[in-house]
């Protein structure tokens, strides 16, 4: 008999369902709800403030605006995780892309709509090249890329703030930050908010990221190194220079972020108000959430940032810290390591019960068989 599939919304929607990360996302609602009990706080009350200010008309602008940056570095980890590589120098690319499209925007001759490009390009440039820095020293002198790229970040936002303290620091101002961009040379916003086109060309890259994921011969390639590396190196995938191209991609990405921070509100290089937020960790967390599926990824971090952001309006309206916003971000962490850690151990369970089971079955005594040499044996 012929079995009908279920239509494809139904089985997305199926599979949204069942997902460890709803679930540990619903787990994390539900143990922030006891300790609002514990405080004595009302957790519809305290829910309903974090959503009115986050989506809400006066705080929706704030969430995407938070959330440009969010998505940007949820996005740029995520390419090179996606092939079971974790890049913790995000912040480091960041900051190198914010200084580099501030001193591009400061000095190059160029026409406002153009010094904006090449701020741009720039940042994207400096933040490709120091990530693949971290690749070339796993790849030619074995420094594992985790701590080659963790390390590497300190010097590059020391060199930064080097930048905005002495060479191109504002003169007259007690403040470690370059002069403020030229007339025009910053990213046009969207009516009076603090949006801006930057959140447009972060959507394209996690676009472009989906598409080459899903659609691609080199995403394929991708997800088959993170799922089973020794079985892509068995297939001809180059792993060294697969490594230095997603961190140059990576790093590049985060280096948009930074250009897209220096030419957004207050159109200057601060030090330390790249990094401030910790943004860059909360994109981490998205992409680990998200299992580093594009769109997912891309909710995930529009979800921290609607949480960032709505903590600020529930501190204010229920007195709750808005520190609970970030207990919640690593107890849903937490819940998901622990699901699939749960769905790791059931799924060997019945292998294992299985290969037992095969062991027990009594063996036919098998004949003799005389050994013949072939041609690949000579």
């Amino acid at each position: 008999m012929a079995v009908e599939s279920l239509p494809r919304g139904r089985s997305l929607a199926g599979r949204a369902l069942r997902s460890p990360a709803l679930h540990s996302v619903v787990a994390a609602v539900l143990v922030g709800a006891l300790f609002l009990v514990g405080t004595g706080a009302d957790p519809l009350g305290a829910y309903g403030s974090v959503l009115s200010g986050a989506l809400g008309p006066d705080g929706i602008g704030s969430t995407l605006t938070t959330g440009t940056s969010i998505i940007g570095l949820a996005v740029a980890l995520a390419i090179p995780m996606r092939a079971g590589l974790l890049n913790l120098g995000g912040d480091g690319q960041l900051v190198l892309g914010g200084i580099a499209a501030a001193a591009t925007g400061l000095y190059v001759p160029l026409p406002a709509p153009l010094a904006v490009l090449a701020a741009l390009l720039a940042g994207m440039l400096a933040g490709a090249a120091y990530a693949a820095l971290a690749a070339v020293c796993q790849n030619r002198f074995g420094v594992p890329l985790l701590v080659s790229s963790l390390l590497l970040g300190y010097p590059a936002m020391s060199f930064a703030s080097y930048l905005a303290r002495f060479p191109l620091k504002e003169e007259g101002s007690s403040l470690p930050q370059t002069r403020r961009l030229p007339d025009g040379v910053e990213l046009p916003a969207f009516g009076s908010s603090t949006v801006t086109v930057g959140l447009v060309l972060v959507v394209l890259a996690a676009a472009v990221f989906m598409f080459a994921d899903a659609r691609t011969a080199a995403g394929y390639e991708i997800r088959m190194t993170g799922l089973n590396p020794r079985f892509a190196a068995y297939a001809g995938i180059d792993r060294p220079r697969l490594t230095l191209r997603l961190m140059g991609l990576s790093g590049a990405v985060a280096g948009l972020v930074g250009a897209i921070g220096v030419l957004s509100f207050p159109y200057r290089f601060i030090d330390g108000s790249l990094t401030a937020a910790g943004h860059t960790w909360t994109g981490l967390t998205a992409a680990l959430l998200a299992s580093a599926a594009p769109l997912g990824t891309a909710l995930a971090a529009l979800f921290f940032a609607a949480l960032e952001v709505g903590g600020l309006a529930m501190e204010r309206a229920t007195e709750v810290p808005r520190e609970l916003t970030q207990v919640l971000q690593a107890v849903v962490i937490v819940f998901l390591a622990a699901r699939l850690r749960l769905t790791w151990r059931r799924a060997r369970k019945p292998a294992a019960t299985k290969a037992v089971a095969s062991t027990e079955k009594p063996e036919k005594p098998e004949e003799p068989v005389k050994s013949v040499r072939t041609e690949g044996d000579l």
